[in-house]
């Protein structure tokens, strides 16, 4: 629902009304600082500095440098060696709607990301050795244990394909759908009834972002903070051998070395990724991924 900001003009009187989405400009500001950032702005226009279409150009910046206080945010990425790509750069078009809620124009076709997205999850399912995971790190063959296990080698994907701007932001929504999806057929599978599947869903659902978050402070910390986040939710707090824990360190490390060093157009168009195992026969080994195959499809 538009908000409307009426604009009287000096010279006529005349009222003009402009549309402004909801979503693009947040009415947090308190009353006077709207009178004050109206008056100056008409002020200024009325003096002939500037045309009345940049007024509520200027009063947009002026409220998105309010709201913006001086503070350190931190985001979940990795160092790459390469150079990092500049930001993706979208119309104004594309601001609105994707503000309103909808996806804008990607870069790929959408239904080719959402084959990828299918694809890469099932190599977080298909292309683990889950009993090498069960009996190396001594945890139990449950229904549990495999989510848990899957949803480390998921993060570490959504860590990788946010690097790809909008379209892997956009693959990353379909990667954790997929992953939902899967584990409601398995439960279904193993005959848990419909009532206790929901609650172990919903159960699971606050398990896993609790752990995105763990990961995220892990990977952009030091051997210690990534050691604590793996002891807590791939152990839950049950591992009592420290082995076990420098074995998962040394693996997320390396994975996520790994993925960065796959070309993200073919990861964007294929979706297909390798991993290395979990002990290295030689550490020191730098490995280097085999691009996929895909055809013009991007089948």
């Amino acid at each position: 629902m538009a908000a409307l900001v009426k604009v009287v003009k000096h010279c006529t009187r005349e009222p003009h009304w402009i549309a402004l989405y909801n979503g693009l400009i947040q009415t947090t500001l308190a009353q006077q600082q709207w009178g004050r950032l109206l008056h100056a702005s008409l002020q200024r226009h009325n003096n002939g500095q500037f045309p009345l279409t940049k007024v509520c150009c200027n009063l947009i910046q002026s409220i998105r440098t309010i709201k913006q206080p001086n503070r350190t945010f931190h985001h979940t990425k990795v160092f790459r060696s390469s150079a990092q790509p500049s930001e993706e750069k979208v119309g104004t078009f594309t601001k609105i709607i994707e503000a309103m809620g909808f996806t804008g124009p990607l870069k790929y076709k959408k239904w080719k990301i959402k084959i990828a997205a299918l694809r890469m999850y099932t190599c977080c399912v298909e292309k683990i050795d889950y009993e090498e995971f069960f009996n190396k790190l001594q945890i139990p063959d449950t229904f549990n244990s495999w989510f848990l296990v899957t949803q480390l080698h998921v993060w570490m994907c959504l860590v990788r394909m946010k690097q790809e701007g909008r379209a892997g932001k956009y693959m990353c929504y379909y990667i954790v759908y997929a992953m939902w999806e899967d584990a409601e057929q398995r439960g279904k599978v193993m005959g848990v009834n419909s009532l206790i599947l929901k609650r172990s869903l919903r159960t699971l659902t606050e398990v896993f972002y609790a752990s995105i978050f763990g990961y995220d402070e892990g990977i952009l910390s030091d051997d210690h903070v990534l050691a604590a986040a793996i002891w807590r939710n791939l152990f839950e707090t049950h591992c009592k051998d420290p082995r076990q824990l420098a074995v998962m360190v040394e693996y997320v490390r390396k994975q996520v070395q790994h993925l960065d060093a796959m070309s993200g157009e073919d990861l964007l168009l294929s979706g297909e990724v390798t991993w290395r195992p979990l002990v290295e026969p030689n550490p020191q080994s730098i490995v280097k991924p085999v691009s996929p195959v895909y055809n013009d499809e991007g089948l």
